[in-house]
């Protein structure tokens, strides 16, 4: 399984929605909490091409983007691949 990173925040809905995704599916994600840490968000910013909402989800280099996205991949049948 490739690596994957989720910034997030503690109080994001969205967040939780997405890593209660990744959970199920058995997924080990590291997760960089960007509350209150500008270099962490411009960071994530930078690697989100310009995306400044949480969560941005990274499945090895590839940028999925947020909660919808990562939602719809599964919907698709992708998500399953990607993991893999």
């Amino acid at each position: 399984m490739p690596p994957i990173t989720i910034y997030s925040t503690s109080w994001c809905p969205y967040c939780r929605a997405a890593k209660a995704l990744l959970t199920k599916k058995g997924a080990v994600f590291t997760e960089i909490d960007v509350d209150g840490k500008p270099e962490l968000r411009r960071e994530m910013t930078e690697r989100a091409h310009g995306r400044t909402s949480v969560p941005q989800i990274f499945i090895g280099d590839r940028h999925v983007g947020g909660s919808d996205d990562i939602h719809a991949l599964d919907a698709a049948g992708e998500l399953d691949k990607l993991l893999a």
